[in-house]
């Protein structure tokens, strides 16, 4: 059974930083893409951040571009999530997603970790 583990989340003050990191446990599986979205309380999940795994792409969603850094370490199969400038609206639980190839969307995913910004 494959399984991502999240971690790094906590609470910062605005303007602070965090780093999340994402690993899968158990079997391995062949990624295409490894995203990060977030979910606040009252609101849908949302798209933060992505990077394919081969090329290292990466993906921002508008509210976080300038702010956040994707990133991943393909020999230690983990990707990062850099947030900096951080603001009271980036309060949710982040949730790290893995992609693989052949399929049109995240198909695995972490329990997720929360990260609140005070202000």
């Amino acid at each position: 059974q494959v399984q991502l583990v999240e971690s790094g989340g906590g609470l910062v003050q605005a303007g602070g930083s965090l780093s999340l990191s994402c690993a899968p446990s158990g079997r391995t599986f062949s990624t295409y893409a490894r995203g990060w979205f977030r979910q606040a309380p009252g609101k849908e999940r949302e798209f933060v951040a992505a990077i394919t795994w081969s090329r290292g792409t990466p993906d921002y969603a508008d509210s976080v571009k300038g702010r956040f850094i994707i990133s991943r370490d393909i020999a230690k199969n983990t990707v990062y999530l850099q947030m900096n400038s951080l603001k009271p609206e980036d309060t949710a639980v982040y949730y790290c997603a893995s992609r693989t190839y052949g399929v049109n969307d995240y198909n695995y995913w972490g329990q997720g970790t929360q990260v609140t910004v005070s202000s």
